[in-house]
Protein backbone atom coordinates (compact mmCIF):
# COMPACT_ATOMS: atom_id res chain seq x y z
CA UNK A 1 0.00 0.00 0.00
CA UNK A 2 1.53 3.34 -0.76
CA UNK A 3 1.49 6.11 1.12
CA UNK A 4 1.78 9.79 -0.22
CA UNK A 5 2.99 13.05 1.81
CA UNK A 6 1.82 16.71 0.27
CA UNK A 7 4.01 19.27 0.54
CA UNK A 8 1.49 21.79 1.18
CA UNK A 9 -2.14 22.07 2.59
CA UNK A 10 -3.51 23.86 -0.80
CA UNK A 11 -1.36 22.29 -3.47
CA UNK A 12 -3.81 21.92 -6.21
CA UNK A 13 -3.57 25.49 -7.73
CA UNK A 14 -0.34 25.64 -8.30
CA UNK A 15 -0.09 21.91 -9.48
CA UNK A 16 -3.26 22.60 -12.13
CA UNK A 17 -1.23 25.20 -14.15
CA UNK A 18 1.58 23.15 -14.66
CA UNK A 19 2.12 22.58 -18.06
CA UNK A 20 5.02 19.44 -16.95
CA UNK A 21 5.57 17.20 -14.24
CA UNK A 22 8.78 16.57 -13.42
CA UNK A 23 8.97 12.66 -11.67
CA UNK A 24 12.11 12.45 -9.39
CA UNK A 25 13.13 8.83 -8.41
CA UNK A 26 14.99 9.17 -5.22
CA UNK A 27 16.17 5.95 -3.88
CA UNK A 28 19.54 5.63 -2.30
CA UNK A 29 20.26 9.42 -3.24
CA UNK A 30 18.93 11.35 -0.10
CA UNK A 31 21.90 13.10 -0.01
CA UNK A 32 21.94 14.17 -3.45
CA UNK A 33 18.32 14.91 -4.09
CA UNK A 34 18.21 18.57 -2.56
CA UNK A 35 20.96 20.30 -5.45
CA UNK A 36 18.37 18.03 -7.84
CA UNK A 37 15.55 20.19 -6.26
CA UNK A 38 17.57 23.60 -6.18
CA UNK A 39 18.10 22.86 -10.07
CA UNK A 40 14.21 22.44 -10.64
CA UNK A 41 13.62 25.48 -8.34
CA UNK A 42 16.05 27.44 -10.23
CA UNK A 43 14.20 27.14 -13.87
CA UNK A 44 13.08 30.07 -15.49
CA UNK A 45 9.68 28.49 -16.31
CA UNK A 46 7.75 28.01 -13.26
CA UNK A 47 4.17 26.18 -14.15
CA UNK A 48 5.40 23.03 -13.20
CA UNK A 49 4.91 20.17 -11.08
CA UNK A 50 7.29 17.62 -9.20
CA UNK A 51 7.13 14.24 -7.40
CA UNK A 52 9.67 13.02 -5.20
CA UNK A 53 9.32 8.93 -5.55
CA UNK A 54 10.60 7.35 -2.33
CA UNK A 55 9.98 3.86 -2.90
CA UNK A 56 11.03 2.05 0.45
CA UNK A 57 14.70 3.88 0.04
CA UNK A 58 17.49 2.44 2.85
CA UNK A 59 18.48 6.50 3.47
CA UNK A 60 16.13 9.65 4.43
CA UNK A 61 14.73 10.91 1.42
CA UNK A 62 11.36 12.58 3.57
CA UNK A 63 14.49 14.35 5.71
CA UNK A 64 15.98 15.33 2.57
CA UNK A 65 12.74 16.84 0.75
CA UNK A 66 11.36 18.18 3.99
CA UNK A 67 13.17 21.65 3.44
CA UNK A 68 11.72 22.00 0.07
CA UNK A 69 7.93 21.29 0.90
CA UNK A 70 7.62 24.69 1.60
CA UNK A 71 7.02 25.34 -2.28
CA UNK A 72 3.96 23.92 -3.50
CA UNK A 73 4.67 22.77 -6.76
CA UNK A 74 6.90 19.61 -5.00
CA UNK A 75 4.82 16.38 -3.27
CA UNK A 76 6.67 13.51 -1.95
CA UNK A 77 5.36 10.32 -2.88
CA UNK A 78 6.45 7.23 -0.17
CA UNK A 79 6.02 3.72 -1.57
CA UNK A 80 7.03 0.34 -1.15
CA UNK A 81 9.74 -1.01 -3.09
CA UNK A 82 9.52 -2.32 -6.42
CA UNK A 83 11.65 -1.12 -8.61
CA UNK A 84 12.50 2.45 -10.98
CA UNK A 85 10.08 1.78 -13.42
CA UNK A 86 7.06 0.89 -10.84
CA UNK A 87 8.12 4.11 -8.41
CA UNK A 88 8.20 6.11 -11.81
CA UNK A 89 4.65 5.22 -13.02
CA UNK A 90 3.19 5.83 -9.26
CA UNK A 91 4.35 8.98 -9.48
CA UNK A 92 3.34 10.12 -12.93
CA UNK A 93 -0.15 8.62 -11.96
CA UNK A 94 -0.44 11.55 -9.50
CA UNK A 95 -0.04 14.17 -11.60
CA UNK A 96 -2.00 15.75 -14.34
CA UNK A 97 0.39 18.10 -16.37
CA UNK A 98 0.36 17.39 -20.06
CA UNK A 99 4.18 16.38 -20.33
CA UNK A 100 6.57 14.61 -18.10
CA UNK A 101 10.21 15.08 -17.80
CA UNK A 102 12.60 12.42 -15.96
CA UNK A 103 15.08 14.08 -13.60
CA UNK A 104 16.93 11.35 -11.66
CA UNK A 105 17.41 12.06 -7.77
CA UNK A 106 21.30 12.97 -8.41
CA UNK A 107 21.14 14.51 -11.28
CA UNK A 108 20.61 18.45 -12.46
CA UNK A 109 18.82 20.92 -14.53
CA UNK A 110 20.10 24.10 -16.19
CA UNK A 111 17.85 26.79 -15.47
CA UNK A 112 16.35 26.79 -19.15
CA UNK A 113 15.58 23.01 -19.58
CA UNK A 114 12.30 23.05 -18.81
CA UNK A 115 11.14 26.29 -20.97
CA UNK A 116 12.86 24.51 -23.86
CA UNK A 117 11.93 21.30 -24.05
CA UNK A 118 8.01 22.52 -23.20
CA UNK A 119 8.34 24.80 -26.25
CA UNK A 120 9.84 22.35 -28.42
CA UNK A 121 6.89 19.64 -27.83
CA UNK A 122 4.60 22.36 -27.77
CA UNK A 123 5.66 23.57 -31.07
CA UNK A 124 5.67 20.30 -32.84
CA UNK A 125 2.97 18.00 -32.44
CA UNK A 126 4.64 14.86 -33.80
CA UNK A 127 7.77 14.67 -31.78
CA UNK A 128 7.39 11.86 -29.55
CA UNK A 129 10.00 12.71 -27.19
CA UNK A 130 12.39 15.78 -26.24
CA UNK A 131 16.15 15.09 -25.38
CA UNK A 132 19.12 17.40 -24.75
CA UNK A 133 22.70 17.36 -24.37
CA UNK A 134 23.96 17.48 -21.10
CA UNK A 135 27.93 17.04 -19.19
CA UNK A 136 29.12 13.85 -17.55
CA UNK A 137 30.04 14.50 -14.28
CA UNK A 138 30.88 12.93 -10.99
CA UNK A 139 33.13 9.78 -10.93
CA UNK A 140 34.62 9.66 -14.28
CA UNK A 141 38.31 10.34 -15.58
CA UNK A 142 37.40 13.56 -17.20
CA UNK A 143 34.29 15.25 -17.66
CA UNK A 144 32.14 15.71 -20.84
CA UNK A 145 29.36 16.03 -22.85
CA UNK A 146 26.78 12.89 -23.79
CA UNK A 147 26.79 14.27 -27.54
CA UNK A 148 29.27 15.36 -29.30
CA UNK A 149 28.31 14.54 -32.75
CA UNK A 150 24.78 15.28 -34.71
CA UNK A 151 21.95 12.61 -33.92
CA UNK A 152 20.24 10.32 -35.94
CA UNK A 153 21.55 9.97 -39.69
CA UNK A 154 19.18 13.15 -41.14
CA UNK A 155 19.49 16.51 -39.87
CA UNK A 156 21.06 16.32 -36.71
CA UNK A 157 18.01 16.80 -34.62
CA UNK A 158 15.32 14.88 -35.86
CA UNK A 159 15.37 11.29 -35.12
CA UNK A 160 13.91 8.41 -36.70
CA UNK A 161 12.43 5.27 -35.18
CA UNK A 162 15.59 3.13 -36.66
CA UNK A 163 17.49 5.70 -35.43
CA UNK A 164 16.92 5.29 -32.25
CA UNK A 165 16.42 1.37 -32.19
CA UNK A 166 20.53 1.65 -33.73
CA UNK A 167 21.12 4.20 -31.04
CA UNK A 168 22.55 6.79 -33.68
CA UNK A 169 20.06 8.82 -31.80
CA UNK A 170 20.93 9.00 -28.47
CA UNK A 171 18.34 9.44 -25.85
CA UNK A 172 19.40 11.22 -22.18
CA UNK A 173 17.70 9.82 -19.66
CA UNK A 174 16.56 13.89 -18.46
CA UNK A 175 14.60 13.50 -21.44
CA UNK A 176 10.83 15.33 -21.71
CA UNK A 177 7.41 13.28 -23.70
CA UNK A 178 3.96 13.64 -23.94
CA UNK A 179 1.79 12.60 -21.05
CA UNK A 180 -0.73 11.37 -23.46
CA UNK A 181 2.01 9.01 -25.22
CA UNK A 182 2.91 8.03 -22.04
CA UNK A 183 -0.53 6.58 -21.48
CA UNK A 184 -1.07 5.17 -24.67
CA UNK A 185 2.05 3.15 -24.21
CA UNK A 186 1.19 1.42 -20.76
CA UNK A 187 4.52 3.93 -19.41
CA UNK A 188 7.43 2.30 -18.04
CA UNK A 189 7.63 -1.79 -18.22
CA UNK A 190 8.32 -2.86 -14.54
CA UNK A 191 9.04 -6.21 -15.56
CA UNK A 192 12.34 -4.71 -16.83
CA UNK A 193 15.20 -3.51 -14.15
CA UNK A 194 17.90 -2.46 -16.66
CA UNK A 195 17.46 -0.69 -20.32
CA UNK A 196 13.99 0.29 -18.49
CA UNK A 197 14.17 3.42 -20.12
CA UNK A 198 15.64 2.66 -23.51
CA UNK A 199 12.07 0.39 -23.71
CA UNK A 200 9.97 3.52 -23.22
CA UNK A 201 11.90 5.30 -25.64
CA UNK A 202 11.51 2.69 -28.53
CA UNK A 203 7.58 2.21 -27.65
CA UNK A 204 6.82 5.69 -27.72
CA UNK A 205 9.11 5.95 -31.17
CA UNK A 206 6.22 2.99 -32.30
CA UNK A 207 3.61 5.52 -32.00
CA UNK A 208 4.81 7.21 -34.90
CA UNK A 209 6.33 10.88 -35.44
CA UNK A 210 10.13 11.52 -34.60
CA UNK A 211 12.39 11.99 -31.41
CA UNK A 212 13.68 15.73 -31.07
CA UNK A 213 17.51 16.74 -29.90
CA UNK A 214 17.98 20.16 -28.56
CA UNK A 215 21.79 20.93 -29.20
CA UNK A 216 22.13 22.64 -26.12
CA UNK A 217 23.82 21.44 -22.56
CA UNK A 218 20.78 21.39 -20.20
CA UNK A 219 21.65 18.92 -17.78
CA UNK A 220 24.43 17.48 -15.66
CA UNK A 221 24.60 13.65 -15.49
CA UNK A 222 26.13 12.17 -12.47
CA UNK A 223 27.88 9.34 -12.35
CA UNK A 224 28.60 7.13 -8.66
CA UNK A 225 30.86 4.25 -8.47
CA UNK A 226 29.26 0.75 -9.27
CA UNK A 227 29.76 -2.88 -10.09
CA UNK A 228 30.43 -2.42 -14.10
CA UNK A 229 30.26 -6.11 -14.57
CA UNK A 230 26.67 -7.33 -13.29
CA UNK A 231 25.30 -4.20 -14.52
CA UNK A 232 27.01 -4.35 -17.77
CA UNK A 233 25.29 -8.48 -18.27
CA UNK A 234 22.23 -6.69 -17.16
CA UNK A 235 22.37 -3.49 -19.39
CA UNK A 236 22.78 -5.70 -22.65
CA UNK A 237 20.09 -8.15 -21.37
CA UNK A 238 17.43 -5.30 -21.06
CA UNK A 239 18.63 -4.08 -24.62
CA UNK A 240 18.16 -7.27 -26.51
CA UNK A 241 14.88 -7.58 -24.47
CA UNK A 242 13.81 -3.98 -25.81
CA UNK A 243 14.96 -4.80 -29.46
CA UNK A 244 12.49 -8.33 -29.09
CA UNK A 245 9.33 -6.50 -27.76
CA UNK A 246 9.78 -3.95 -30.74
CA UNK A 247 9.52 -7.15 -32.63
CA UNK A 248 6.51 -8.41 -31.88
CA UNK A 249 4.68 -5.39 -32.93
CA UNK A 250 6.84 -4.27 -35.96
CA UNK A 251 5.24 -6.25 -39.55
CA UNK A 252 8.08 -8.62 -40.46
CA UNK A 253 9.19 -6.95 -43.76
CA UNK A 254 9.97 -2.77 -42.85
CA UNK A 255 13.43 -1.79 -42.47
CA UNK A 256 13.14 -1.00 -38.66
CA UNK A 257 12.42 -5.09 -38.05
CA UNK A 258 15.91 -5.19 -39.71
CA UNK A 259 17.85 -2.57 -37.77
CA UNK A 260 15.96 -4.42 -34.61
CA UNK A 261 17.36 -8.05 -35.46
CA UNK A 262 20.79 -6.47 -36.01
CA UNK A 263 20.88 -4.67 -32.61
CA UNK A 264 19.96 -8.05 -31.01
CA UNK A 265 22.82 -9.95 -32.75
CA UNK A 266 25.27 -6.94 -32.04
CA UNK A 267 24.06 -6.72 -28.40
CA UNK A 268 24.34 -10.86 -28.07
CA UNK A 269 27.94 -11.07 -29.13
CA UNK A 270 28.08 -8.00 -26.60
CA UNK A 271 27.70 -9.94 -24.22
CA UNK A 272 29.10 -13.25 -25.03
CA UNK A 273 31.74 -10.87 -25.03
CA UNK A 274 31.40 -9.65 -21.74
CA UNK A 275 31.01 -13.01 -20.24
CA UNK A 276 34.15 -14.25 -22.08
CA UNK A 277 36.03 -11.30 -20.03
CA UNK A 278 34.68 -12.76 -16.69
CA UNK A 279 35.99 -15.94 -17.80
CA UNK A 280 39.70 -14.73 -18.44
CA UNK A 281 39.66 -12.45 -15.51
CA UNK A 282 38.67 -15.64 -13.24
CA UNK A 283 41.89 -17.64 -14.83
CA UNK A 284 40.60 -19.53 -17.51
CA UNK A 285 42.95 -18.63 -20.13
CA UNK A 286 41.48 -20.90 -22.73
CA UNK A 287 38.20 -18.11 -23.14
CA UNK A 288 40.95 -15.45 -25.25
CA UNK A 289 39.68 -17.12 -28.37
CA UNK A 290 35.99 -16.43 -27.26
CA UNK A 291 36.60 -12.89 -26.46
CA UNK A 292 38.77 -12.46 -29.74
CA UNK A 293 35.64 -14.19 -31.71
CA UNK A 294 32.86 -11.91 -29.85
CA UNK A 295 34.98 -8.93 -30.57
CA UNK A 296 33.46 -8.64 -33.84
CA UNK A 297 34.05 -6.38 -36.61
CA UNK A 298 33.91 -2.97 -34.88
CA UNK A 299 36.92 -4.61 -33.05
CA UNK A 300 38.81 -0.60 -32.01
CA UNK A 301 42.51 -0.02 -32.18
CA UNK A 302 43.03 -0.42 -28.30
CA UNK A 303 41.47 -4.06 -28.46
CA UNK A 304 43.72 -4.99 -31.50
CA UNK A 305 46.70 -4.11 -29.46
CA UNK A 306 45.45 -5.94 -26.24
CA UNK A 307 44.50 -8.91 -28.28
CA UNK A 308 48.27 -8.67 -29.96
CA UNK A 309 49.72 -8.49 -26.50
CA UNK A 310 47.57 -11.15 -25.10
CA UNK A 311 48.48 -13.38 -28.03
CA UNK A 312 52.42 -13.45 -26.87
CA UNK A 313 51.92 -12.97 -23.31
CA UNK A 314 48.53 -14.82 -22.28
CA UNK A 315 49.09 -14.17 -18.62
CA UNK A 316 48.42 -10.84 -19.03
CA UNK A 317 44.99 -10.66 -20.31
CA UNK A 318 43.61 -11.74 -16.62
CA UNK A 319 44.95 -8.46 -15.00
CA UNK A 320 44.49 -6.29 -17.78
CA UNK A 321 40.97 -7.01 -18.63
CA UNK A 322 40.73 -6.83 -14.23
CA UNK A 323 41.69 -3.44 -14.28
CA UNK A 324 40.00 -2.92 -17.10
CA UNK A 325 36.77 -3.58 -14.86
CA UNK A 326 37.55 -2.13 -11.56
CA UNK A 327 38.33 1.42 -13.51
CA UNK A 328 34.82 1.07 -14.98
CA UNK A 329 33.50 -0.02 -11.20
CA UNK A 330 34.70 3.54 -9.92
CA UNK A 331 32.60 4.91 -12.41
CA UNK A 332 35.01 6.23 -14.96
CA UNK A 333 32.83 5.14 -17.83
CA UNK A 334 28.98 5.95 -18.39
CA UNK A 335 26.74 3.64 -17.49
CA UNK A 336 26.45 1.88 -20.25
CA UNK A 337 29.69 -0.40 -21.00
CA UNK A 338 32.44 0.40 -22.53
CA UNK A 339 32.11 -0.39 -26.38
CA UNK A 340 34.49 -3.07 -28.11
CA UNK A 341 35.69 -0.52 -30.49
CA UNK A 342 36.06 2.34 -28.27
CA UNK A 343 33.25 4.46 -29.09
CA UNK A 344 32.30 6.22 -25.81
CA UNK A 345 28.40 5.25 -24.55
CA UNK A 346 25.74 7.27 -23.55
CA UNK A 347 23.42 7.47 -21.32
CA UNK A 348 19.76 6.25 -22.44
Amino acid sequence: MSKRTVSSAHPSSARARARVAVIVPAYGVAHLVGEALESLQAQTMADWECVVVDDGAPDDVAGAVAPFQADSRITLLQTDNAGVSTARNRAIATTTAPFVALLDGDDILRPDYLAEACSALEGDEDARLVTVNARIFGAVRQERNCFSTPQGKGDGVHGTLADVLDRSFGVYIGSTFRRADFDAVGGFDSSMTHAEDFDLWVRLMLLGGHALYIDKVLGDYRVRGASASASELKMLKGNIRTFEKALDVLPADPPEADVARAMIEANARELRFALAADRVISGDRGTLADLKTNAGPGLGHLWRIYFTLWSLVPPLAAPMLAIRRRRNARGAGVPEAESRDDRQAVPA
